[in-house]
């Protein structure tokens, strides 16, 4: 059973995953102002959409075999690549957002052979850099990175360029502007809040500063 974008988006607003407030923003860690939030770890406590999820990690991951491995992107990756390897009786490792202070100090958790080809799972791509990060500490353990797959896209173009310039294939399993198409047509919002949440995806920045003015 084929797993839809669209499918995926419902899920993730059902659940309230992902929250759109353009009339009230949410304020990120960076201060800035956002009409979405998003947190796909609440998709773990909902058996039903967590199988969804995992099969439509299944047939996305399809287009990039063979690889060797899943890598889970700490920290909201690990639990999602952790349930796609053990779906695809692949061998699972984490990668962490810096190495530990103590201990063996690793960055990288689990057992990676030299030059093995790996699937990179992420739960979100925002600018991607966090991403990217979890694929070059790969690349310096040797290994080769087939793609990164993500459940989540906010579809800002600095992602697509820096992956580009890796030349690192990148798919999701939905993306903002479907998340946009379903809210609108299932009415969690209206054609105002969709126009806001259209113009904040343009360009987040000067979004958040004429809210701020407003």
């Amino acid at each position: 059973m084929t797993i839809t974008a669209s499918q995926v988006a419902d899920h993730l607003l059902k659940i309230k995953a992902i929250k759109l407030q353009p009339k009230n923003p949410f304020t990120w860690a960076s201060g800035l102002k956002s009409p979405i939030y998003c947190d796909n770890r609440v998709l773990l406590s909902y058996p039903a959409i967590r199988k969804d999820i995992i099969q439509a990690f299944r047939e996305k991951s399809s287009q990039f075999e063979p690889f060797d491995v899943v890598a889970g992107v700490a920290t909201a990756g690990i639990a999602h690549g952790a349930l796609l390897a053990e779906a695809l009786d692949k061998p699972f490792i984490y990668v962490r957002s810096k190495a530990k202070a103590h201990g063996m100090q690793n960055l990288i958790e689990g057992y990676l052979p030299e030059n093995s080809t790996v699937l990179v799972i992420e739960d979100l791509i925002s600018t991607g850099k966090s991403s990217l990060a979890a694929c070059k500490a790969l690349l310096e353990d040797g290994a080769q990175i087939k793609a990164v797959l993500a459940i989540f896209s906010y579809g800002f173009d600095i992602a697509k360029e820096v992956f580009d310039a890796e030349n690192i294939p990148t798919d999701t399993l939905s993306n903002y502007a479907r998340l946009i198409e379903v809210a609108y047509s299932t009415n969690y919002i209206n054609e105002e809040e969709r126009n806001m949440l259209n113009a904040w995806n343009s360009n987040p920045k000067q979004w958040a500063e004429k809210y701020n003015q407003g």
